[in-house]
């Protein structure tokens, strides 16, 4: 089965997501995201990922866990601040989660509120992403 784990997760991030149940959310943050705050607040678990793009993070992510189909708000995205124009990479994300059979429309959230729905998580992973707006929340589902 290890043969099997992508190469961008590194054996703390695989123990991490296999210690995650039901419900439990992990956030990748991109280069601007303050992880270590985040993961501060209420005493997450904090990763690096130094190096490693979002998309290849969510990409191999959804490869060991699905998304909870329980409830909508599975996938989440910090939404922009007025004025600026919806970001690339949220194109490659629903490209992603399509390969995977993810049909869920991300939900997007207010920056502040983005911050303290992620202070909730079970980890946080400090990527290299160094587009803006990369940000995402991913709720574990169930493993059939």
């Amino acid at each position: 089965m290890l043969n099997n784990v992508p190469a961008v997760i590194s054996p703390e991030l695989l123990k991490i997501l296999s210690e995650m149940g039901h419900g439990d959310t992990v956030v990748i943050g991109d280069g601007n995201f303050p992880a270590c705050s985040v993961a501060k607040a209420n005493g997450a678990k904090l990763v690096r990922a130094d190096g490693i793009g979002a998309v290849e993070l969510l990409d191999a992510i959804l490869k060991l866990m699905p998304l909870d189909t329980y409830t909508d708000e599975n996938f989440m995205l910090m939404s922009t601040v007025p004025g600026d124009s919806e970001p690339e990479i949220w194109k490659d994300y629903k490209y992603v989660l399509a390969a995977h059979n993810e049909n869920t429309p991300p939900v997007y959230i207010e920056r502040f509120a983005f911050y303290e729905r992620a202070k909730k998580a079970y980890a946080v992973i400090a990527s290299g992403e160094t587009q803006i707006y990369a940000n995402i929340i991913l709720q574990k589902g169930v493993i059939k």
